[in-house]
């Protein structure tokens, strides 16, 4: 039990058309909240899923001395579609081939206003797929967001990070229980297993390895079990056509698109939140040089690199204290200010 109020549910939202064509049929949106709301409905944060990340997962950095403190402020965890909880390609029937970032945060809106009467935003927090997810919110709904806290995420997915996720999906593709259009006869096992340590190769950093921060620092007696029981055997939990259809709207994440017919410049300068950039200095796939060839574009935003050879993982820091520290720092600033 946690020491503040803490509500989930699941909301309605119908039949949702989807901007690349398609209807998630029966749409629901599952979803947790900490905190109070208070009576002018604005001290809200919303804070979007990362890839394959569920609102329990994700919880562990909101309390009064975490990184979201929900004794001040209305959190919202909307769990991304094809996340396990909401609807997603591995149960829903006629599943559209893809379902954008833009698709999934036009819900969450849905969701704030129709289930909780909200409409102004304080922030938007999120790390990884939750990151892009903020920068949306921010693109979409410039009027409402106050502050985007974007955590090793991008504006749009680069190309090497497409290059990453394009050998996931064709991991999946090659898997004998492929019946195409990410759909599977059975769970692919194998494939899942390769899935996993394609991921740990890419999910930390060079340094990460050479330092044996497998071994020192989470305790695997080498590199094989490392691999197997943090990666292989994470990944083997999942929903195959659940990663192929959270990894699809990753790899085509744009705020730009439809929007700004691709214009990724116009599309930063018309966001009119503060925005705080938090990459990863060794992220191998959120590149500080692409939030840096962001920043000139955006109104009112400060880049803030992350100092640590975790690479992705530094943005998600549970049990990394120096890492967890400079991150809880840069947040309750920005949203101080």
């Amino acid at each position: 039990m946690s020491a503040w109020p803490v509500q989930e549910g699941v909301f309605e939202l119908g039949d949702v058309p989807v901007e690349r064509g398609g209807v998630i049929r029966s749409a629901r949106l599952a979803w947790q909240t900490h905190g109070t709301l208070n009576a002018a409905r604005d001290n809200v944060i919303v804070y979007p899923c990362s890839y394959t990340a569920t609102h329990e997962s994700q919880s562990w950095l909101i309390g009064p001395d975490g990184v979201l403190d929900p004794e001040q402020w209305f959190i919202v965890v909307p769990d991304m579609f094809s996340n396990g909880l909401s609807s997603g390609a591995a149960t829903t029937p006629d599943y559209p081939a893809l379902v954008t970032v833009r698709d999934n945060v036009q819900c969450q809106a849905r969701l704030l206003r129709e289930q909780f009467g909200i409409t102004q935003i304080a922030a938007v927090y999120g790390f990884s797929m939750g990151a892009m997810q903020a920068y949306h919110w921010a693109a979409l709904f410039p009027e409402q967001v106050e502050r985007a806290i974007v955590v090793c995420g991008s504006a749009r997915t680069a190309l090497h990070n497409q290059v990453f996720l394009s050998g996931l999906l064709r991991t999946l593709e090659a898997a004998p229980e492929h019946l195409g259009n990410g759909r599977f006869s059975a769970e692919p096992v194998a494939a899942l297993r390769a899935f996993g340590h394609i991921y740990a190769g890419w999910g930390l950093s060079q340094d990460f390895y050479r330092a044996r921060l497998f071994e020192s620092a989470l305790g695997a007696p080498d590199l094989e079990t490392y691999l197997e029981t943090d990666w292989a055997g994470s990944f083997a939990r999942c929903r195959a056509a659940n990663l192929y259809a959270q990894a699809l709207s990753w790899q085509h994440g744009d705020i730009s698109t439809p929007d700004y017919d691709g214009d990724l410049p116009r599309a930063l300068a018309a966001i009119k939140a503060r925005v705080l950039l938090l990459p990863s200095e060794t992220d191998l796939y959120f590149r500080v040089a692409d939030n840096a060839a962001e920043l000139p574009y955006l109104h009112s935003g400060e880049l803030h690199p992350i100092p640590s050879i975790w690479g992705h993982r530094a943005g998600s820091p549970a049990g990394l204290s120096d890492e967890l520290a400079f991150l809880k720092a840069a947040v309750r600033n920005w949203l101080a200010n």
